[in-house]
């Protein structure tokens, strides 16, 4: 790999020591090595390899989406048509819609055609920004079943040039059909998850309808005894308690928060425990968002995720989750911008990108803007003029 000069950029370096402060350097050069950058300054120079001039352009590290359920087969076009339409949840539920419809689609793929799925939406996001990403299982609700989602996640992660971070999501939902599914998935599923794939995080959904918060903690306990960490969405639409019980077990994260209360919300800034807010859920079902704002000015650890999936968030777009982001969660662009980058990147144990600085990995991506805060501001554009990976320029 020849080294690269990325020349007369405005660097959004993302060093700084608050939620806010992006560390711009205008007129900047960026000197990758070896996939590595090994340099950031004015008027740098290498002694061979490619140059590539910014033109004044806003230059940032990689978006890091860290919660997405991207792994998925079948469609639900038609119950959304039937949902706007007036067709209430538990109308579409029970004519077998709603994540039953997507766990038969799944269970009827092929492991290669839930790669091969996998790998259309990762080009999609990859060429709006993103260049590392979670992918959660969860669709399977059977054993069989969430071996093959995880399996697909792994062949994808050796072909899609960006990095994947595969999720256990094995508490997604509960398959009626399947008697005390919880202990189904306690003393089978997640046994051959753990020989499968040791060390994988566990997730689960906590939420009126799913995992009671009483059998999400039998989960997790069992999954922290076999050596694997925790995530969790919970208050998406109901506060059943999650979020105490999640920061005494050392939960990576809590996902959602639309429900949390304004204790529980202060109670999870003041911990270890990540905040991820997922605003494209809002936009797409029912206009009800995260309290952003107050979960940082509470010194909260904040990540904004796309939770891509094809029901509640149809979208793979860093670019409109920030959008939302300013306007929904009360998130300055500079602090979006954060929480899209290097927040994740440290939320998913990737402690070598998520700023521009010397010794990280160089995953880059040039905006067509001068000014970062169009970033924010437009809505629906792909704002990405080139990427890089490991150094290496991607399309």
């Amino acid at each position: 790999m020849s080294d690269l000069l990325i020349t007369n950029a405005r660097v959004l370096t993302l060093t700084g020591d608050t939620p806010s402060d992006i560390a711009p350097i205008d007129q900047c050069d960026v000197v990758i090595e070896r996939g590595t950058i090994s340099a950031v300054g004015q008027r740098l120079e290498i002694s061979s390899g490619q140059r590539f001039d910014a033109m004044g352009r806003v230059l940032i590290p990689g978006f890091v989406d860290c919660h997405t359920h991207a792994c998925w087969a079948g469609s639900r076009l038609e119950e959304w048509e039937q949902k706007l339409k007036g067709a209430s949840y538990l109308e579409l539920l029970n004519a077998g819609g709603g994540i039953m419809s997507t766990v038969r689609s799944v269970r009827e793929a092929t492991r290669e055609q839930l790669r091969d799925r996998l790998l259309g939406h990762l080009s999609r996001m990859l060429s709006l920004g993103t260049l590392s990403t979670e992918v959660k299982s969860g669709y399977g609700l059977s054993t069989r079943d969430e071996i093959k989602m995880l399996e697909s996640i792994s062949e994808a992660d050796g072909i899609w040039p960006g990095t994947l971070v595969p999720t256990a999501c094995i508490g997604h939902a509960k398959d009626p059909e399947v008697d005390d599914f919880v202990s189904y998935t306690i003393n089978e599923t997640l046994p051959e998850v753990s020989r499968s794939f040791p060390g994988i995080t566990i997730d689960a959904y906590c939420e009126d309808g799913s995992w009671t918060l009483e059998e999400t903690l039998r989960l997790f306990d069992a999954a922290l005894e076999a050596g694997h960490k925790i995530r969790v969405h919970a208050d998406q639409f109901n506060n059943l308690g999650m979020i105490p019980e999640a920061i005494k077990r050392t939960s990576l994260s809590v996902d959602h928060l639309e429900a949390t209360t304004p204790e529980h919300l202060t109670m999870l800034a003041e911990s270890d425990t990540f905040g991820v807010m997922l605003p494209i859920c809002g936009l797409h079902l029912d206009d009800r968002f995260a309290d952003g704002r107050s979960f940082l000015d509470a010194g909260g650890q904040l990540s904004i995720a796309s939770n891509y999936n094809p029901g509640s968030a149809p979208s793979c777009s860093m670019p409109l989750v920030i959008a939302a982001a300013v306007r929904k969660l009360g998130l300055l662009p500079s602090e979006a911008l954060i929480a899209s980058t290097r927040s994740p990147a440290r939320l998913l144990g990737l402690s070598d990108r998520g700023s521009i600085e010397p010794g990280q990995r160089a995953d880059l991506v040039l905006l067509d803007m001068a000014d970062e805060r169009e970033l924010a501001f437009e809505i629906g554009s792909n704002p990405v003029a080139a990427a890089w990976i490991a150094g290496r320029r991607v399309d």
